[in-house]
């Protein structure tokens, strides 16, 4: 697979990504309805009609239903008429934007049979786009240019937002600095009120923070961690000492939940900072709303969408009572415009942000299909499938314009930490069973960036195969939820054939193209391409086996273009890493982090290749815990390749009995320089017993929905979080 620079030029018709053209970028044959339709859906519809007709009649009697909800009124009918119904029930949804005025939820009622699901699909060559949105109108044209208008429901408190979509793109609140970041000057001891939870201060310079600022309340603070930031809320500003004072504090007092000194933060919703056209600002007092328009925009002709709704569609079974939503399929729909508002206490969470919500979330749901849908402009994550799930599948859908990341598999979102590091004691409480296939998940992280591309908890039996993962800030697929070697859920998991990069971006530390936890006895993580994974600090990897990751097998993946390596672990048992490509990475070729008294992991057959000054293996090497063999190193640039400690390959071989059958020689890659890593002939590495393998077959099946050359930041997908 050719993979151009991240710099190379496209089309700005492909970059402007208006939903208009999604519909056309989905292989119509995954969203074509098989059966004919037995109730209609429409914008021009009237919920007082049958709904069995496509369009309205002539004298205007009967015709489609106007809303999804009166659709699941007249599904729930039929299924009373028909119960020994044999083949599925179709709601077709004609095109255009339905505006929701409440979440879409599926409960137990709303089921299918296997025989006869209830399938909620697009009309043939459209594409309905079910908004959790309010388009803004009204505006009133100012003499600076300024578009100006007063939301009442605003200003009465029922309603806020802290995102924007202007033409289908998403526009940015005002923050300082406007480019890149400020840093924190003083780690200052938490105040008496946390109680020892967690930092809830720290100290500035200068004017970065202003007590005279307007709506002070509303000002969000955003600083980074390692892995994790935290979003907060100005409780009090020390002008004298230069100390900021949170409402709210971070979820520990351990040194990675600090606002440690040197740590970076920007300062987001500043009024006094609305200059740049593509800015707005609501000021929630006053319910008034402020566009600077980018050039060429007209209020008349410009389709402004503020959020509303947290969660778009849901499917809610009743888990206490075991009566589960099932054998309902979303097929064809586009779902946009989910809301997020930051709380009064600030947010601060752990790792991976699962306490988020979803645009689309699923509690005690199994055997629901999400075909060829989009989900995007989100306030959160995209999906979520959590407790009592089981048997779900996300196929060929889309999911970009991500405010936090894509799939959540073991979690809904409840926001507590606790919550999501329970393992079910129930086995039908168990999440398990799901497959997400074919899948865009990009653009994503743009007010949380902490945020996984694909997060898997306490879950077995998941499958995550030919996706494409890019644009994002911390991990793309993250599997298991134990730190060390306690019982875990996360177990044979089937990690494959994705296509993931441009990971990290120099924005968040401690990251992988994957990355695993705890003990997860059948786990495999093959065949995947994995490249420009590019961490702030410490820790950008391709293959990452975190705290007590134990039993996983690594094999047939191409890594490549990594900060800290292609290969890092830090403390497991018994992995395999086998018949690996690590190419190109910046710091240390391979890294291992703890010394324990068993087996970290077999490392055979791979091959190794770069062409830096840099060394093959970095950090703790010290005791002999480990099996390297049958691989090939080679240091293009034509340094020398030693070992830990410096020790040529006869040294090692001799002190350690490492590597007994390896050797440093050229691979003969084809063009490893121009992303070409198949072998010649005559290669080294297959006299070792390395097995070729295709990663071309890495990504999406099939025509790609965008083209494999897509720059990680199209125009419109643009963030605040990263130093331009």
């Amino acid at each position: 697979m050719e993979d151009s620079p991240v710099t190379k030029n496209y089309t700005l018709a492909l970059c402007s990504f208006a939903l208009v053209s999604l519909a056309a970028t989905i292989d119509e044959q995954l969203v074509r309805p098989i059966f004919a339709a037995d109730f209609y859906v429409s914008v021009a519809g009237n919920d007082a009609w049958s709904g069995r007709l496509e369009q309205p009649n002539a004298d205007k009697t009967d015709g489609p239903v106007a809303t999804i909800a009166r659709a699941q009124q007249l599904v729930r009918e039929l299924k009373a008429k028909e119960p020994q119904r044999g083949q599925p029930i179709v709601v077709s949804i004609g095109g255009g934007t339905y505006f929701l005025p409440e979440t879409i939820v599926f409960r137990p009622e709303d089921s299918g049979t296997p025989a006869a699901p209830v399938i909620y699909e697009a009309a043939a060559g459209q594409r309905p786009i079910l908004s959790g949105g309010t388009r803004i109108s009204g505006w009133q044209v100012g003499a600076d240019g300024r578009w100006e208008v007063v939301l009442d429901e605003v200003k009465a408190g029922k309603w806020s937002f802290a995102q924007l979509f202007v033409n289908d793109q998403r526009r940015f609140r005002p923050k300082l600095p406007k480019q890149g970041y400020y840093t924190i000057a003083e780690q200052v001891p938490p105040s008496p009120k946390t109680q020892g939870r967690g930092a809830d201060r720290f100290g500035y310079s200068g004017d970065e923070l202003r007590a005279d600022w307007a709506n002070r309340d509303d000002v969000e603070v955003v600083a980074f961690h390692h892995w994790a930031i935290s979003r907060m809320r100005i409780a009090e500003l020390d002008t004298a000492k230069r100390i900021v004072t949170f409402t709210g504090q971070t979820w520990t007092p351990d040194g990675w939940g600090a606002f440690a000194k040197g740590h970076r933060f920007f300062v987001d919703n500043v009024r006094e900072a609305l200059t740049e056209p593509g800015q707005w600002y609501l000021d929630r007092p006053n319910g008034r709303l402020t566009y600077i328009p980018k050039p060429g925009e007209k209020p008349d002709e410009t389709v402004v969408i503020a959020p509303r709704l947290e969660q778009i569609v849901a499917f809610f079974g009743d888990v206490k009572n075991r009566q589960w939503v099932h054998d309902i399929q979303l097929r064809g729909l586009t779902l946009a415009h989910s809301n997020w508002v930051l709380p009064a206490n600030g947010q601060s969470f752990p790792q991976a942000e699962v306490g988020l919500n979803s645009a689309l979330a699923a509690l005690g749901a199994r055997n629901i299909l999400i075909d060829g849908c989009a989900v995007r402009h989100t306030g959160a994550y995209a999906m979520a499938f959590g407790i009592g799930c089981r048997n779900n599948r996300v196929e060929n859908c889309e999911m970009v314009d991500l405010a936090g990341g894509g799939v959540k598999i073991g979690h809904a979102g409840s926001g507590l930490w606790e919550d999501s590091d329970r393992v079910p004691a129930d086995p039908e409480e168990l999440v398990s069973h799901h497959t997400v296939r074919n899948c865009l998940i990009a653009h994503a992280g743009r007010l949380h960036p902490a945020a996984i591309g694909v997060w898997i908890g306490h879950s077995p039996h998941n499958v995550v195969e030919h996706n494409d993962i890019f644009d994002l800030y911390y991990t793309a697929v993250s599997v298991g939820w134990i730190w060390g070697y306690a019982h875990s859920h996360a177990h044979h998991n089937d990690i494959g054939f994705n296509h993931m990069h441009t990971i990290g971006q120099g924005v968040l530390s401690d990251m992988g193209g994957v990355y695993t936890l705890g003990v997860s006895e059948g786990t495999r993580v093959h065949d995947n391409h994995i490249h420009d994974v590019e961490s702030f600090d410490y820790g950008g990897w391709g293959l990452y086996t975190d705290e007590g990751s134990t039993h996983i097998t690594m094999e047939n993946n191409l890594v490549y273009r990594t900060r800290t390596g292609g290969f890092h672990q830090h403390y497991g048992k018994e992995n395999r890493i086998q018949n690996n490509i690590f190419a190109f990475a910046t710091q240390q070729q391979l890294q291992r982090t703890r010394t324990e008294e068993h087996l970290s992991f077999w490392f055979e057959r791979n091959i190794v290749y770069w062409n830096n000054a840099s060394p093959l293996l970095g950090s703790n090497w010290n005791d002999n815990n480990f099996k390297l063999d049958y691989n090939v190193y080679w240091n293009a640039a034509g340094h020398p390749v030693t070992f830990f400690g410096g020790a040529d390959l006869a040294k090692w071989r001799k002190e350690r009995s490492q590597d007994l059958n390896s050797v440093i020689a050229d691979p003969l890659f084809v063009d490893a320089a121009s992303g070409n890593f198949q072998l010649k002939p005559d290669s080294p590495a297959l006299k070792l017993g390395f097995k070729p393998f295709d990663y071309t077959k890495a990504g999406r099946l099939g025509p790609p929905v965008l083209t494999k050359d897509l720059p990680p930041v199209p125009r419109g997908f643009e963030s605040p979080v990263r130093s331009e």
